[in-house]
């Protein structure tokens, strides 16, 4: 087998762009490595509408962790165009592999928000049914999902279906094992995944220097055959238009494709983080002036496509969106505190059924001392 490789085709086939694809404040988007189409604008006038329901449920969601209804929920205000893009650029058959973060991915999606929130409000290890929505648990764990999401694509493939994965992570995840098997195994196998990085700068307090030295996280894709794409995460234009290049290349059969969004979390890594300690208020304000609903409103008001009746309509709508998941929030959760030791192992290790069996006195000594009252 020959191990000669042209840069010519290397550069052809797996290379990023030497800049992040953007289509909202520049229509001229020749020089990158791939031809992007901007997205019609009724589609972005939906995409726009979908992030000011993604926003207000976020900061609905973050309001809830100050009520007590939430035990943490993990912000994703400034990464809207990447949530949003993400979702609609699935089919209904294809599956979603979310962190923490994407909560807004999820509704976004049609899932139930309040089925949605379970995990973060700490009653349930996932409140959805993963099957019937094409959509697996958020996971908690750094790139873990990226392995669960190729393991699923491949046998996707293997039965002669056409649906694809997408796994979100962070740009902590890329400094992960389990992400560098996950694309060399993709790739090996032309597994139809698609590993979309929302590189927000951060992992929780650590700044991307400090995490990696590649040129870009794209170019990671390189070394395993990859193809890969870097993309102004802030643009729902560019994200939306890569992202569909790149669910087309895994569909058809190319196999997987690594997308890294350059984004930014406006607000802390989670409700019990203080960002304050890390980062500067002036690296902020920056990324404020690039909100991706602003940039999108720009966009389609300059093209009649949104006016400000429009602009009203979708708040309202927001705001009864938010409305209806504070008021369905109020209602307490029933909770048996033994599930949680179910449904993980077929036989409970024996740190699991110590844990349990403490569990078990706890309720036993807490019926008694309400008989005794």
């Amino acid at each position: 087998m020959s191990t000669q490789v042209s840069a010519a085709a290397v550069a052809d086939r797996l290379l990023p762009s030497a800049s992040p694809v953007r289509l909202l404040d520049d229509a001229t988007p020749a020089g990158y490595a791939r031809d992007y189409a901007m997205p019609s604008e009724q589609r972005l006038r939906s995409a726009y509408r979908a992030m000011v329901i993604g926003r207000r449920f976020d900061t609905q969601a973050t309001a809830l962790t100050k009520q007590g209804k939430l035990a943490v929920y993990p912000s994703s205000r400034g990464q809207e165009a990447c949530q949003i893009a993400a979702a609609a650029s699935l089919r209904d058959d294809d599956w979603l592999f979310p962190t923490y973060r994407d909560t807004m991915s999820l509704v976004s999606r049609g899932l139930d928000p309040i089925e949605v929130l379970t995990l973060l409000r700490g009653t349930w290890h996932c409140g959805y049914d993963s099957q019937a929505t094409k959509t697996a648990p958020q996971c908690t764990p750094l790139a873990t999902q990226s392995l669960h999401a190729v393991g699923l694509a491949h046998g996707q493939a293997r039965k002669g279906r056409d649906s694809v994965a997408l796994a979100m992570l962070g740009d902590g995840a890329t400094s992960e094992g389990d992400f560098h098997e996950a694309l060399n195994f993709a790739a090996v196998f032309r597994a139809p995944v698609v590993f979309l990085v929302q590189n927000n700068g951060w992992a929780i307090s650590v700044p991307l220097a400090k995490q990696s030295a590649a040129p870009t996280l794209a170019h990671k894709g390189v070394g395993y055959g990859v193809p890969a794409e870097q993309v102004d995460g802030n643009d729902v234009a560019a994200m939306t238009s890569v992202l569909d290049t790149a669910v087309e290349h895994a569909r058809s059969g190319g196999g997987p494709f690594l997308i890294e969004a350059h984004t930014y979390r406006l607000e802390a890594h989670t409700n019990a983080d203080d960002a304050t300690r890390y980062r500067e208020d002036t690296e902020v304000e920056q990324w404020r002036g690039r909100d991706p609903l602003e940039r999108a409103e720009r966009y389609l008001r300059a093209r009649g496509c949104l006016g400000d009746e429009d602009v009203r309509g979708f708040a309202e709508e927001a705001e009864e969106f938010a409305g209806s998941v504070r008021a369905r929030m109020q209602q307490e959760p029933e909770v048996a505190p033994l599930e949680i030791f179910e449904h993980v192992f077929g036989e409970l290790t024996p740190q699991l059924q110590e844990q349990r069996a403490q569990v078990v006195a706890e309720q036993a000594a807490e019926a008694m001392s309400e008989e005794d009252r």
